[in-house]
């Protein structure tokens, strides 16, 4: 990036590189038709309509949401495609899906027990309204999801419902394999196309005419892709990666994207320097210095590999290095690369967006959606 354009920044702030991250979009669509696989992506990543527009320009099916907030969002946004991987339970909850249902081509929502999908039902019941579901299977993650040895029982309840319209199952399982985290995206994936046939059969056997089969995170999506099994991946760190994803063979640093920039503010001796963002800007929901990746700090200060952050406060950032001396002087402006990119986009209220040429100011839109 230009100097004149680095010094406009209002640090701390995050700068998205378009061209690469058009290029990742890109790819992962190639990719996707190549093995004959819709691609839903999951909007957690960017969580802004412009990102989905370029997604679903690209040949995206639709998107994918986490809340029904996002996806009000997205909507408005300009998305009519959109499915909530996320149980809809709650009158609150229930009441917003609905809504958006009336405004929106196609919205499928998300059951994985009787309790979640009979209160969908009657609420669906009367508002004269036919939902769409789908029924969210568990094949390692041990979060939401029905166990899979009681998924096909599920599915025929559910299918029996008067006001729902059971079109398929999906899962999240990531780096798993035989039920345990695995560094082995390869077999990770492989397993998940397995179970998700195995219990797509079942399903069907039971009496139940499911069609979509959706599977996939960015690290195991093209994996599940290429066995065929799976109808639709529903990735999302991929259109901007992270150091996470580059630790689990999912992608290169050239292909990160997004870069955090911070305004060194404070140097009061040789052995420390401190920045202007801290908890409030760095994510810090993975351990440090912990297997199989052992990251070493909150972000990576591009440029110098010797340069560490791994001490934080709300607004403070506190930089070493492990050769002794930062070489920080107070004013300096440093890059750095995000270690999960989902989290830090979505504690920025805007990002700025670059085009090789000029910055411009984006909001986060769906930031902080929770609902």
């Amino acid at each position: 990036m230009k100097r004149e354009l680095l010094e406009k920044l209002e640090t701390p702030c995050i700068v998205i590189d378009m061209a690469k991250t058009e290029e990742n979009v890109a790819k992962m669509q190639a990719a996707a038709d190549a093995y004959h696989c819709s691609l839903r992506p999951h909007i957690k990543t960017h969580k802004m309509p412009v990102f989905a527009r370029m997604q679903l320009s690209h040949g995206a099916a639709g998107i994918t949401c986490a809340k029904v907030s996002e996806a009000e969002v997205m909507a408005d946004g300009g998305a009519k495609d959109i499915f909530i991987a996320y149980p809809m339970v709650g009158d609150f909850r229930i009441k917003r899906a609905i809504e958006l249902a009336k405004h929106v081509k196609r919205l499928i929502l998300a059951v994985d027990s009787m309790e979640c999908a009979e209160v969908l039902n009657e609420a669906a019941k009367a508002e004269n309204l036919i939902l769409e579901v789908r029924l969210e299977v568990d094949t390692g993650a041990k979060r939401t999801g029905v166990l899979r040895t009681q998924a096909a029982e599920l599915a025929k309840q559910i299918y029996g419902l008067s006001n729902l319209k059971l079109t398929g199952i999906y899962t999240f399982k990531s780096l798993v394999y035989h039920d345990e985290a695995t560094v082995d995206k390869h077999l990770a994936g492989l397993e998940e196309g397995d179970l998700m046939e195995q219990i797509a059969e079942d399903i069907r056997k039971a009496g139940v005419p499911i069609e979509d089969v959706s599977a996939g995170s960015t690290p195991t999506g093209l994996e599940v892709a290429k066995t065929g099994k799976v109808t639709e991946i529903r990735p999302g760190t991929y259109i901007f990666n992270d150091h996470m994803l580059c630790m689990e063979g999912a992608a290169n640093r050239e292909d990160i994207a997004v870069r955090i920039y911070a305004t060194v503010v404070s140097v009061p001796c040789r052995e420390y320097a401190v920045i202007d963002g801290g908890t409030k800007t760095f994510p810090m929901d993975i351990p440090l210095d912990t297997a199989p990746y052992y990251y070493p700090g909150y972000a990576l200060v591009v440029g110098n590999e010797d340069l560490r952050l791994r001490r934080m406060n709300e607004e403070h950032g506190i930089i070493t290095s492990i050769k002794g001396d930062t070489g920080l002087k107070v004013g300096d402006k440093i890059e750095l690369i995000p270690i999960h990119v989902c989290t830090a986009i979505n504690m920025q209220n805007q990002v700025y967006l670059y085009d090789g040429e000029k910055l411009i100011q984006e909001k986060v839109a769906a930031r902080g959606m929770l609902v």
